[in-house]
């Protein structure tokens, strides 16, 4: 009806002896939030049809998208940056290093690729002699595969901390060496582990074109933003050790220095988890102790450390007690009980993260 009013009101004025709009003349088209955003280009987020080169993305040029490689061929490809899934299809003799993915990794009929990969979901299908360097959070799946070898994640540069956050991944959460294999061959193994000395560096390489150089990249597993775990190798000694820590504002810098102090000594990091607990978890981890623990749970989620060597719990003990006097820790009281609280705990984890 408003309309109709204007031209009625602008037939009068017309009669009046003022100029008529022009009929042609029309309102500009509305401006919608989603019309304003900057339109995504695929070419940007693919590398496709490469042969022999080093390309890659600095930090903040992929910036949580999709991104996708393909048919790329005794190539050096770099992501430096966190996405939300990444496919690599068609692949020879490449080395491929790819920043925190929030969703999944997939490599599909790729061969004699060596890789740097962190992300929540790990899968391979019809895929040869892939060897990885993994951080994932849910147990890796490989199908239709053979001569797969994976290592423990070991990689830093001065972004990567901020891009596990920005793809909701915790470098606590790291179960690369527990691998399911959907197609089992009876006698045969389709996977192996890397060496526990294999050098990050041998198998993907630093980048050296101008424009990824700009990098600050360090490969010692000393600096890794990942804490090096063992995963399934097998223990040195029958004694491990359960430390937690409670959320607070140090939680992440008290669970790295407790581990600096424990291999420092000669102690193996086994396993590390981050995740959330209720009252009734921890009355059946912490036991007898868990009335002096049930109101940190509430702060946030614990992150828990197993350590294993001949008097790992009376070193972890005297560490806590010399370092973290002032902080609430739960660790195993004696060598028995240890073994209790390891076996526990991780039970308890792997079950709220469905593994």
């Amino acid at each position: 009806f408003s309309k109709r009013r204007k031209a009625a009101k602008g037939g009068a004025q017309g009669a009046a002896g003022q100029e008529p709009p022009a009929a042609d003349e029309e309102k500009p088209p509305p401006q919608y939030s989603w019309d304003q955003r900057a339109k995504v280009d695929p070419k940007d987020y693919t590398f496709s049809g490469l042969k022999d080169e080093t390309v890659g993305r600095l930090p903040g040029k992929v910036a949580g998208q999709q991104f996708v490689i393909q048919d790329c061929e005794n190539c050096n490809i770099y992501i430096f940056d966190h996405s939300a899934t990444i496919t690599i299809d068609d692949c020879t003799s490449c080395q491929i290093f790819l920043g925190p993915v929030k969703g999944s990794v997939f490599f599909r009929d790729c061969k004699d690729c060596k890789c740097v990969v962190a992300c929540q979901q790990f899968r391979t299908r019809d895929c040869r002699k892939l060897e990885v360097f993994l951080c994932c959070a849910t147990q890796p799946i490989i199908e239709s595969s053979t001569g797969i070898k994976f290592g423990c994640f070991q990689y830093y540069y001065p972004e990567l901390a901020l891009q596990f956050k920005d793809a909701g991944l915790s470098i606590f959460n790291n179960t690369w060496s527990n691998i399911h294999d959907f197609t089992p061959v009876s006698g045969e193994n389709n996977w192996s582990l890397l060496p526990e000395d294999a050098i990050v560096q041998d198998y993907v390489p630093l980048p050296t074109s101008e424009e990824l150089k700009v990098i600050r990249i360090s490969t010692d597993t000393v600096k890794s933003i990942i804490p090096i775990t063992r995963g399934g190798r097998q223990k040195s000694s029958e004694e491990s050790c359960l430390a937690v820590f409670f959320a607070g504002d140090y939680t992440t810098a008290n669970a790295r220095k407790l581990i600096d102090e424990m291999t420092g000594k000669g102690f193996l990091l086994v396993q590390t988890k981050e995740v959330s607990m209720k009252a009734e978890d921890a009355q059946r981890v912490f036991q007898q102790s868990a009335s002096d623990f049930i109101p940190l749970l509430e702060k946030g989620p614990v992150v828990a450390l197993e350590f294993n060597g001949d008097g790992a719990v009376e070193g972890c003990q005297s560490i806590i007690n010399d370092v973290f006097s002032g902080t609430k820790v739960f660790v195993s009281e004696n060598k028995e009980a240890a073994s209790r609280d390891v076996d526990s705990f991780y039970n308890f984890a792997d079950m709220q993260m469905g593994m």
